[in-house]
């Protein structure tokens, strides 16, 4: 399951992102109105957390717009204000639920879970290509009765690769979403982390391979 997180306090988006990371969940943060709509509008979220004050574009506004969209994605409001009214404008706008800062992370998780049951949103915890499957909660890559665990920046670019099945993951995107930096000091770092994924598939016997796009980046391969 995916999940979008638009909040604009830098340290607790990716708090919350690292702990559903934790969960089994993907997740991608937007730290303004704008660039969290644009995100949304992609539709390939499963659920939304959407803070209601943010620069560029408030969340009622971002709401406003998916639902004029006719984009029925679940959202969850987080919103520092406790006031009534608030709460109304939200869910008058589409909101799904709401939840008040400050919240914990087990009521949070538990919003979400009722949320995507209501929209009939089955999450696959465990990410599969091929004869491959991403143990989430162990950080083992498994095939079929072999396995083997992976370091964490090995598990995120696979998580990553996998999620972008059928279409290659540049060395921006690795470098981006594991190194949280655009440097291109950090290049070298994408090649030689391939080059341990390439060596476990090997090591379970797998028939998925990582190819390389010369100059583009790489994608998975061997999925029958």
């Amino acid at each position: 399951m995916r999940i979008l997180i638009v909040e604009d306090e830098v340290g607790l988006a990716d708090a919350v992102s690292a702990i559903l990371k934790r969960e089994g969940y993907e997740t991608d943060t937007a730290n303004d109105g704008i660039s969290g709509l644009e995100l949304a509008m992609e539709g390939k979220y499963d659920c939304i957390l959407l803070d209601i004050m943010l620069p560029r574009m408030n969340g009622l506004d971002v709401l406003s717009y998916l639902r004029v969209k006719e984009n029925e994605t679940p959202v969850l409001l987080l919103t520092a204000r406790s006031e009534t009214d608030d709460k109304i404008k939200g869910l008058d706008c589409g909101a799904d639920d709401y939840l008040t800062k400050p919240f914990s992370m087990g009521e949070l998780l538990a919003r979400i879970r009722a949320m995507t049951r209501r929209r009939g949103i089955v999450p696959d915890i465990n990410p599969k290509y091929g004869d491959i499957t991403l143990e989430m909660k162990k950080g083992e890559l498994i095939c079929g009765r072999n396995s083997v665990i992976l370091g964490r920046k090995e598990f995120q670019m696979m998580e990553l690769l996998i999620s972008n099945a059928g279409q290659i993951t540049t060395k921006e995107q690795f470098v981006k979403k594991i190194w949280g930096t655009d440097d291109e000091s950090e290049y070298n770092n994408v090649e030689v982390y391939i080059s341990f994924l390439r060596k476990k598939l090997v090591m379970l016997h797998s028939a998925v391979q990582i190819k390389t796009r010369r100059g583009i980046g790489y994608c998975l391969d061997g999925a029958k």
